[in-house]
């Protein structure tokens, strides 16, 4: 159960700007009101796109120095960065954006942050209440729209109400399986007077597992013969990390990460198996077939972890899922045990847990049942991370396991989707919790908007970008807002002139005949320097180490456009092998 618990009503105490503060029965516009409102919560930074309809809180942020505003340069762009901003610090991400094509542009983040169970906070411009249904400019039903992505989409007509609404969407973004909440703001609500005072948060207690849930589930435990952990979704930390990575050591049990949430555990971890996605070995495969016992830790199992559900659920497998919110979880809902809770809730019950299934105390060293399928699949993991050979002059198996081996321990990543991503699932090592951002949606188009929010919130961490041309194309504007800001990240663009992942599949469904995949691109590099950017090409795998060394100490981006061979479609194939695989059938 959740339970809130509320501070009280914050009148004439803090609402701090600019040194100044603001008192019972002070008059203020209600974009005033908002912003107070965001810094009470303690946002950091607001992504926006300007819109004539928000300009009272774009007032409202001139002088709260404790909010910074980030122009982007389009909505999709700045619904990705406050989503990323989201799953990086657990806090809700903000974006404004304008009414009609400004909110519509937006919807390619907010979908990102309902599949993956992000916190964001999403702020709509609207034309003014007295022109509501008769059709003013712009004007959108925002509620419609919203209705199957959001969490809960709501329009604030009253200046009086905005502290209420925009704590409520602080709790509602946050609680339970966490994801995105519209909020409109009329014209004349965000110009209104008034002296409505700023709420305080709420302050927020996740679902805890019972004793008798953890009995269970140590007595299924103690009954395997193969069990297998699985860790992703909502709620993760460095905290809840340590202590699954150590309830994992200490009874020699298997761990995998469900789809792009490989950055979960250290991956060095001699529990760590493999990654449930595109590129997953075929031992991992088999072995989540095979494992009597699944306890999925937050990890909602999707299609593509569970190679279209067909690796679960199986007449001699048993799913353990911990959730805090399993009627929510978007994927795999069949478990035997579904335990509401946070996995920061659970991790901590492991404590108490863990001693009703040691044979004595210390036993970190003792031979398991399933110690032998831990070994098995932890060396098929390793096996999987010699490189394979691809064909052309840049192999892009040579250029991540480089970068892995280069980016310091603090180092991030991100990408978006495309083929060019399974190279990065396969060949990186993640080292720590949040070192990769990455859509489970397949969203293209997200990995630079998500190093821009990555660099802001770290600013002293590394951060490489992975792309793929048409990847990169759909948010290359946001090239601008990383110049603008000073941020150097790092851009790695595999350009090898086509959208590979259709091409494949056009070729394995309807071979030799490539119809709408082609790209004709810009001079990457060019590109990057027009926006008064660094960038240079590469042409050859030996040659990247280098560039990328000063790419990572450059003052500013830096992008490097990676020729690669259309023919390495994939890791594991070529686009000649795959077309005439087709053709045999």
């Amino acid at each position: 159960m959740w339970l809130w618990r509320f501070a009280s009503l914050v009148v004439g105490d803090p609402t701090h700007t600019l040194g100044h503060t603001r008192t019972l029965g002070f008059m203020a516009h209600g974009g005033k009101i908002l912003v107070d409102q965001l810094a009470a919560h303690g946002v950091a930074r607001v992504f926006e796109v300007p819109g004539e309809s928000f300009l009272a809180a774009l007032d409202g942020l001139y002088d709260t120095l404790a909010i910074r505003t980030i122009v982007c340069r389009h909505e999709g762009g700045a619904a990705m960065m406050a989503e990323a901003t989201g799953k990086l610090t657990g806090q809700p991400g903000i974006a404004f954006v304008t009414r009609g094509p400004g909110v519509v542009n937006a919807v390619a983040g907010v979908y990102v942050a309902q599949q993956d169970a992000t916190p964001m906070i999403l702020f709509v411009g609207l034309p003014t209440t007295p022109l509501e249904e008769r059709a003013p400019f712009q004007e959108i039903d925002i509620e419609a729209l919203f209705s199957k992505i959001a969490k809960w989409t709501a329009v604030i007509r009253s200046a009086d109400r905005i502290p209420e609404y925009v704590a409520r969407a602080f709790r509602v973004a946050a609680s339970g399986r966490p994801g995105p909440v519209v909020i409109g703001l009329p014209e004349n609500v965000l110009s209104a007077k008034t002296s409505v005072p700023v709420l305080a948060p709420a302050t927020l207690a996740g679902a805890e597992p019972g004793s008798r849930e953890m009995s269970e589930l140590a007595q299924r435990l103690g009954a395997a013969e193969r069990p297998l952990l699985i860790v992703g979704g909502p709620g993760w930390s460095d905290g809840v990390a340590y202590a699954i990575t150590g309830f994992a050591r200490d009874f020699d049990l298997p761990v995998a990460s469900s789809f792009r949430c490989q950055d979960y555990v250290d991956n060095r971890h001699p529990s760590y198996v493999g990654h449930l996605g595109f590129t997953t070995d075929r031992k991992l495969k088999a072995g989540l077939k095979a494992a009597d016992l699944v306890i999925a830790i937050g990890a909602e199992l999707g299609d593509i972890a569970t190679s279209g559900y067909t690796g679960l659920g199986g007449p001699e497998q048993t799913v353990i899922q911990i959730h805090p919110d399993p009627s929510a979880i978007v994927g795999f809902r069949d478990a035997s045990l579904a335990i509401a809770a946070t996995s920061r809730a659970f991790s901590e019950a492991l404590s108490e847990f863990a001693p009703n299934l040691r044979g004595n105390p210390g036993a970190t060293a003792v031979e398991r049942p399933w110690s032998r399928f831990r070994r098995d699949l932890r060396a098929a993991y390793e096996e999987s991370l010699v490189p394979r050979a691809t064909p052309g002059a840049v192999r892009m198996e040579d250029i991540v396991s480089t970068v892995s081996a280069l980016l310091p321990e603090n180092g991030l990543i991100t990408n978006g989707a495309g083929n060019y991503s399974q190279w990065v699932h396969r060949y990186f090592q993640f080292k720590r919790f949040r070192s990769g951002l990455a859509p489970t949606s397949g969203s293209m188009g997200y990995g630079l908007p998500a190093a821009i929010a990555a660099k802001l919130a770290h600013p002293d961490a590394p951060v490489v970008c992975f792309a793929g041309d048409g990847c990169f194309a759909m948010t290359s504007n946001e090239l601008g807002t990383a110049v603008q800001y000073g941020l150097p990240i790092v851009i790695l663009i595999a350009n090898n002139g086509i959208y590979g992942t259709i091409r494949m599949h056009q070729e394995r469904n309807f071979p030799g005949r490539p119809n709408g995949t082609s790209l004709v691109n810009p001079d990457f590099a060019a590109l990057a320097k027009a926006h008064g950017a660094y960038g240079a090409t590469v042409s050859r795998s030996e040659d990247f180490e280098a560039v990328f060394r000063s790419a990572l100490v450059a003052d500013g981006p830096f992008v490097i456009d990676l020729r690669q061979d259309p023919e390495a479609i994939n890791p594991m194939e070529t686009l000649t092998g795959v077309r005439q695989a087709a053709s045999r059938k």
